[in-house]
């Protein structure tokens, strides 16, 4: 039997989640759903949008699957995805991106997975804010040590790399590369500019490709702006990125973009001892209670929840019949037929049921 902790989110989350368990359970696994709330619909019940229980359930359980959850732009919390990362130490960002027939693309060849450091840089958090004395203090030291000029009215982020973190995500890549039978890692930087931080994770993943040069698993490296251009011209030409933070999650909305949208997009949080599975895109909330959002990168989180549990069988049942539903294209939602305003697409409940029908 598993135990799962279950957090529907917010905006369109409980719909979606709701439609992925029901096709979970369809596949005939022993499962128990531990329904713990993050986000918007706790905030002010609790005075936090991530409760201490939901940590706690997650730390017991191991293994978490949740929907989207409401992030406030330029105000208000900060992402209750990053501080989940943090607080549990979830230090990969798993995101692959893989064509499906019937998704509309330009590039059916396209099969990526994008491998992001989940705890440094940027996205750590540490910030100092426009015109505060803390700010002002940063300003001045840095002025002090490197004799460069910031401007009064500036905000300052600090971008942290580690040489343990960056050698802990490349070598987590090879192994995922070994085990999914996978060609090719490249690492991904802006080492030309960023040279002691960026720098020190290309240093890192050249010396930890050194270890497995024997695995059958190409090694290289490309700059971050040029990867773009690169994925965009001949995704086929790569196989597993490996990124930090802040490159991480713009590299993957891009391969999502590559094989039709974030709407087909699954993602994983991995740590040494705990997972959180959710989709890529986010909460939606306009679109909320409408029964009218794509299911399939839910749905297609849990098929790689279900990969994580050793339930091979019934993740590979699920994701077949995610593909022959898309594939047959009666039975989708609106995104995902020929025209946005098709009167024959289905509801997220009425495309699960087409799922289901087919386990």
């Amino acid at each position: 039997m598993h135990r799962i902790t279950l957090i529907p989110g917010d905006g369109t989350g409980p719909e979606i989640v709701e439609a992925m368990r029901r096709c979970v359970e369809a596949t005939g696994i022993d499962v128990v759903w531990d329904l713990q709330q993050a986000g918007m619909t706790v905030l002010e019940e609790e005075g936090t949008p991530l409760p201490a229980s939901v940590l706690d359930s997650i730390r017991a359980n191991h293994v978490a699957i949740k929907g989207p959850i409401t992030t406030p732009v330029g105000h208000g919390f900060r992402s209750v995805n990053v501080a989940l990362r943090k607080a549990l130490d979830l230090y990969v960002c798993l995101r692959p991106s893989k064509y499906y027939e019937g998704v509309k693309s330009r590039y059916p060849e396209a099969d990526l997975v994008v491998v992001r450091e989940n705890t440094e840089d940027v996205y750590a958090g540490i910030e100092f804010e426009r015109g505060t004395d803390e700010c002002a203090e940063i300003v001045g030291h840095i002025e002090r040590l490197t004799g460069e000029a910031i401007r009064d009215d500036s905000g300052i982020s600090i971008k942290p790399i580690s040489e343990s973190a960056s050698e802990r995500i490349v070598r987590f890549a090879f192994d995922y590369a070994i085990a999914n039978g996978r060609r090719k890692v490249t690492a991904v930087h802006k080492a030309n500019i960023q040279k002691f931080s960026d720098g020190l994770f290309l240093e890192a993943a050249r010396r930890v490709a050194r270890d497995y040069a024997g695995s059958g698993v190409e090694f290289e490296d490309r700059i971050v702006d040029n990867m773009c251009m690169q994925l965009v011209q001949k995704p086929e030409l790569y196989d597993v990125l490996v990124c930090p933070n802040l490159y991480g999650d713009i590299i993957s909305d891009l391969c999502c973009g590559l094989v039709g949208g974030l709407g087909v997009a699954p993602g994983a949080n991995i740590g040494e001892e705990m997972a959180v599975f959710e989709p890529t895109h986010g909460s939606a909330p306009k679109y909320a209670g409408q029964n009218r959002v794509n299911p399939t990168a839910t749905v297609l989180s849990a098929v790689m929840m279900l990969h994580h549990l050793e339930e091979h069988d019934a993740a590979q049942r699920l994701e077949r019949a995610v593909a022959e539903v898309i594939a047959e294209g009666d039975r989708v939602t609106y995104d995902l037929k020929p025209s946005r305003d098709d009167p024959s697409a289905v509801g997220t409940s009425e495309m699960a049921d087409a799922i289901i029908a087919r386990l």
